[in-house]
């Protein structure tokens, strides 16, 4: 009998092993918001596509947690965006919830993530109210705020010694924080300003704009068409305009949009300035891994927003090794975030008081590279640990 009754506990005993074993490993849950559909979803697929390349790169897991992505379309549209986002913490019981490209959509769904007790992080999105007045503990940035990049820009254009500019951007709430980081910084004259349609029904016939443009003498044109390239530059192309006012852009010539107007030979994209926080040739061993193994992934060149999104993974991992995978302190992650120490594909990465990344800016001109492919090249730094100018208004460490 006593050997029936060990027989019967070691059996026990190995089906439980066994069930242990059988069972889904722990995970880390997290939700990403981005555009799938509509002509922007080049932008969402960026942003998609290096979340995984990280996911592999990090071997799947983070502290002895799976990392498990949940991805949901916003179709461009705030009220999709905060439904989606709501799908994910309540169905999906994320984690953290990441993505979000835009500033509008961003915006309508904040509170539904922080309300909940979730961690934020935005890939993209950083508009200037959430690096002020409604900046919070449990929100990340991992690009900088929407003035900065715009900010650096007019400084470079002091530095060359530009005058007179005309500004054109869509009219939600990045557009005017990109013209309005230009003008804080531009010393020069803004001669005229265009906030064009943007949302559901967004405005792609440019060429009134673009004929104010012309006859207002400026010598710089300086524009912000995310996800809107092709349409704005064969207009400025058709509009005569190129090769007599200097065209400068921020979030609008990048991977995402130089193959498809060099296919179409826009020309006058060639010769443009930019300011970016990161290019493919930007020289630290993440970045070089990041570009190599995303083009052999993926057959193409990856944008500034997918660097971003990279970014993501590396940046949580850091954290949950720091609290050894504990998720039920939300407080020591959102310090351990805070805090996080990872290799980034931009190399150091530091946030400011209102969690915003102090990043490099880089001057850069659209070329022809010996390859034959267009690119960014002739890199020159434009702005060195760029802070927002809203900081002082986030009361979060004061």
């Amino acid at each position: 009998m006593r050997q029936l009754a060990t027989a019967g506990a070691i059996a026990a005993a190995c089906l439980a092993a066994t069930s242990v074993q059988g069972q889904a490993p722990r995970e880390v849950r997290i939700g990403v918001v981005t555009t799938l559909t509509t002509p922007a979803a080049i932008i969402g697929r960026e942003v998609q596509d290096a979340l995984n390349l990280a996911v592999e790169h990090a071997g799947g897991e983070a502290a002895g947690l799976k990392l498990k992505l949940i991805v949901e379309d916003d179709g461009l549209k705030p009220d999709i965006g905060r439904q989606k986002t709501e799908k994910l913490i309540r169905q999906d019981n994320v984690d953290i919830v990441a993505g979000y490209v835009w500033s509008n959509v961003l915006l309508a769904s904040r509170k539904s993530v922080l309300d909940a007790g979730k961690i934020l992080i935005s890939t993209n999105a950083a508009p200037s109210d959430m690096a002020g007045r409604l900046c919070n503990p449990a929100f990340f940035a991992m690009r900088g705020q929407g003035d900065v990049m715009a900010m650096a820009l007019g400084a470079d254009l002091d530095r060359r010694g530009v005058k007179t500019a005309y500004t054109m951007a869509p009219n939600y709430a990045a557009g005017k924080d990109v013209i309005a980081g230009f003008q804080r910084t531009f010393s020069g004259k803004v001669v005229g300003q265009d906030f064009t349609k943007w949302g559901d029904d967004p405005q792609l016939d440019f060429s009134a704009e673009l004929t104010k443009a012309a006859a207002s003498g400026a010598e710089a044109l300086v524009a912000f068409y995310p996800g809107r390239a092709a349409a704005f530059m064969k207009q400025f192309e058709q509009s005569g305009l190129a090769g007599k006012v200097k065209l400068y852009t921020v979030y609008t010539l990048d991977q995402t949009a130089l193959p498809s107007l060099q296919q179409g030979n826009v020309t006058g994209a060639l010769g443009t300035g930019l300011i970016d926080y990161w290019y493919p040739d930007l020289d630290t061993p993440e970045n070089k891994r990041f570009v190599a193994d995303f083009r052999t992934r993926y057959g193409r060149t990856p944008s500034n927003y997918a660097a971003a999104a990279y970014d993501v993974i590396p940046f949580i991992k850091a954290a949950l090794e720091t609290v050894k995978g504990d998720l039920s302190d939300k407080a020591a992650l959102q310090k351990a975030l805070a805090e996080a120490k990872f290799r980034s594909v931009r190399g150091v990465f530091r946030f400011g008081r209102n969690q915003m990344p102090l990043d490099n800016y880089y001057a850069l001109t659209v070329a022809a590279q010996p390859d034959g492919n267009w690119g960014l090249t002739a890199p020159s730094l434009a702005l060195e640990n760029g802070a927002d100018p809203y900081v002082g208004d986030c009361k979060m460490g004061s």
